[in-house]
């Protein structure tokens, strides 16, 4: 991604995506000292379609974009991005990543639009971890980030153009939760660390995406050893996805139109200073 390592669970030769999810990244790295933070992470590049959405667990992320948006997330927080009828951005560590440990952890995650979305303005939602809701649960075994969407009366800070729910998970061990999901929506577990057993299943070991049933009767989660994961469910859209890069439509003319707004300055310019 950029030039940067990545992990990606999905899409994949067995699962392609998981509508409305397109992509997810999870990026884990260290950033080299004698290098400026300016010059690294991800440069200036084009979106329209979809919301590119970032979690943040390590480190920090600056977020700047052709629409003068420029924020700072540091752990535990989350930029969630509509790109609508197009935008260029670019995700760079920190200036002070080096003092904050210089390690980087993040996922990124591709939320696809529906149609009628792919060309309205574009939207930039930063939330720092002092913004997120989060529900303790079992004694404080189990803590709940509830990024979007909502979870036993807590409400998500940021919002997507169809009904999402992200929750963060972190479980110290012998910690457990009972979530429900709505019947309609697709979901999946990311296991970004650790052991989780989830009832009617089995073990989990990290770093792999399990898919949920649609059977609307929730997950039981309990965690064999200190673990954090992601948790994601969205109303599918069930309809064509066309991609091409960093754009995400719905017919091979719109994706055409989509480079040719961008060649042409349509989607702004970003000089980063």
């Amino acid at each position: 991604m950029g030039g940067m390592p990545v992990l990606q669970p999905f899409p994949t030769q067995k699962v392609d995506s998981i509508d409305p999810f397109l992509l997810l990244h999870h990026a884990q790295i260290k950033v080299p000292e004698h290098r400026d933070p300016k010059q690294l992470g991800v440069g200036p590049h084009p979106h329209r379609g979809f919301s590119p959405v970032t979690f943040i667990y390590k480190g920090g992320v600056h977020h700047r974009d052709s629409r003068g948006n420029d924020s700072v997330i540091y752990e535990g927080g989350v930029q969630w991005m509509n790109a609508g009828m197009g935008l260029i951005h670019s995700e760079r560590p920190p200036e002070d990543i080096h003092e904050r440990g210089g390690i980087q952890e993040i996922i990124q995650l591709w939320v696809n639009s529906p149609k009628k979305d792919k060309m309205e303005i574009p939207e930039y939602f930063p939330a720092s971890k002092e913004d997120i809701e989060t529900l303790i649960e079992h004694s404080g075994t189990v803590e709940i980030d509830v990024v979007c969407g909502e979870l036993k009366g807590k409400k998500g800070v940021v919002s997507g153009k169809s009904p999402v729910n992200a929750f963060n998970l972190r479980l110290k061990a012998g910690g457990n939760t009972e979530l429900i999901i709505p019947e309609d929506h697709n979901s999946f577990i990311y296991l970004l660390e650790g052991e989780i057993r989830l009832n009617g299943f089995g073990i989990i070991e990290e770093k792999n995406v399990i898919l949920l049933n649609n059977d609307g009767e929730g997950v039981k989660i309990e965690a064999n050893k200190e673990s954090r994961a992601l948790l994601l469910s969205g109303l599918p859209l069930n309809e064509p996805v066309v991609s091409h890069g960093p754009f995400v439509m719905n017919s091979q003319t719109e994706i055409m139109e989509a480079m040719r707004d961008y060649q042409m300055g349509k989607m702004g310019i970003l000089i980063e200073e």
